[in-house]
């Protein structure tokens, strides 16, 4: 399983937004070979050197998104992390969509929650929200 504070959850989502609005929309995860596919306000959990959120509003000139690490899958911190990422979310580099209004839903549902687990079984993910000290 991979854990983000919710409020850096939320940090990825608005940023993506801002930059939605100053730049003319959000970006399209596959590269244009789907256009119409996942541009809406959202974030993606990708994993390459690591496991991270990233905000998918479109840049212009050098910007750069925002990202922020799972908690267990940070290399920057954790010297076993492509085990982890292997263990989670597998050994290929990949990309998914996590839509901004259904995390927001759950988010509002869930008031006392501080963080998102992400838990991988089979062919499925979960998002859950926990609390914790």
């Amino acid at each position: 399983m991979l854990t983000f504070p919710l409020a850096t959850v939320r940090d990825v989502i608005a940023r993506g937004r801002a930059d939605a609005e100053a730049n003319g929309g959000f970006r399209n995860p596959y590269y244009g070979l789907r256009p119409g596919k996942d541009e809406q306000p959202g974030l993606w959990l990708v994993g390459d050197h690591g496991v991270y959120l990233l905000s998918n509003g479109k840049l212009v000139g050098g910007q750069k998104p925002l990202v922020v690490y799972a908690e267990e899958c940070n290399p920057g911190t954790n010297d076993n992390w492509f085990e982890v990422k292997r263990r989670t979310f597998g050994g290929d580099d990949g990309v998914d969509f996590l839509d901004a209004g259904q995390l927001e839903a759950m988010m509002a549902a869930s008031p006392n929650a501080t963080h998102l687990r992400i838990v991988f079984a089979d062919n499925t993910m979960q998002l859950i929200l926990i609390g914790r000290d």
